[in-house]
């Protein structure tokens, strides 16, 4: 999302009507045949589901339940030693399977009971608008394909990995589900892409690569952080800025590399009263206020 919108594989359709993904030579599926078909009739069952109708339910291979599987046995230790209080709390309360890929139906008939959110499926990359604006309504919008088997701890870019394990897991916590509505309600009053874009940032340093001190600790919350062995491995030696919206909505980021500046809140209710305050009173005008009093 937001700046990392360039990095997403594109999604087509050809001159005779197929839907295509267009990956880049540095993919790691690129020259996989078996891959790319794949990508492509995942990417197809998400462009062909309209509103209303069952969510489809593709049957993942062997091989894509053994990304998953590596992927969560990798991230287990991780995260118990750096995941924050409300994060594991909300994992357990979930449970999702370690075992198998859950169908997005799952991932709603676990979650929903608990903070009301549910999962719909997206090809690929979302408009901002869109994805975010959506989060008013408890929903979000997940891709259902999975990393190149080659690489099962590597993504580069998010996948149902990231969407779910990351993300379903944080929006069970009652802490966190209610900052993405406060999200969505903020896009209906946002009109210009600069502010846009500003909210999205604030966003991606909080609730995808946001962390927070508890018991004299650094523990990570963020759904881009807890998702990733590496990251979740690597984040305690990135620079930690104190809490800052005004930083985290004008700071550039790379998602490329490992990130080398978070924000870090000094509890979690002083990270929940200050982004819901923001999230909550942010518009066109607000924006404007923030970046003229940084100018100052």
């Amino acid at each position: 999302m937001g700046d990392a919108a360039q990095l997403y594989a594109p999604v087509v359709r050809d001159v005779d009507g197929a839907v295509v993904v267009v990956l880049g030579a540095d993919h790691p599926g690129f020259s996989d045949p078996v891959y790319r078909r794949r990508r492509n009739a995942l990417a197809a069952l998400a462009l062909d589901w309209r509103p209303g109708e069952a969510v489809p339910e593709p049957g993942y291979s062997d091989a894509e339940h053994g990304v998953w599987r590596a992927v969560v046995r990798r991230l287990e230790p991780l995260h118990a030693d750096y995941a924050c209080r409300a994060y594991l709390e909300a994992k357990e309360d979930l449970g999702l399977p370690a075992d198998r890929v859950p169908q997005l139906r799952e991932v709603t008939e676990r979650l929903a009971p608990l903070t009301g959110f549910s999962y719909l499926p997206v090809a690929g990359l979302a408009p901002l608008r869109d994805f975010y604006g959506a989060f008013a309504s408890s929903v979000f919008f997940s891709t259902q394909y999975l990393r190149h088997p080659s690489m099962p701890l590597y993504t580069p870019e998010p996948d149902v990995v990231h969407e779910v394990v990351g993300h379903a897991n944080q929006l069970a916590a009652p802490a966190f589900a209610p900052l993405y509505r406060l999200v969505g309600d903020a896009v209906s009053r946002t009109r210009g892409e600069e502010a846009l874009r500003f909210l999205s940032r604030v966003f991606w340093f909080s609730l995808e690569f946001g962390v927070v001190e508890e018991a004299g600790e650094v523990k990570a919350y963020g759904a881009g952080i807890l998702s990733s062995p590496g990251e979740t491995a690597a984040f305690r030696s990135a620079e930690i800025r104190p809490l800052d919206v005004v930083a985290m909505g004008t700071v550039p980021y790379d998602i490329t590399r490992y990130q080398p500046v978070l924000f870090g809140a000094r509890s979690t209710s002083h990270l929940v009263d200050t982004l819901a305050g923001f999230f909550s009173t942010f518009d066109d005008d607000v924006h404007a206020r923030l970046l003229e009093g940084a100018a100052r």
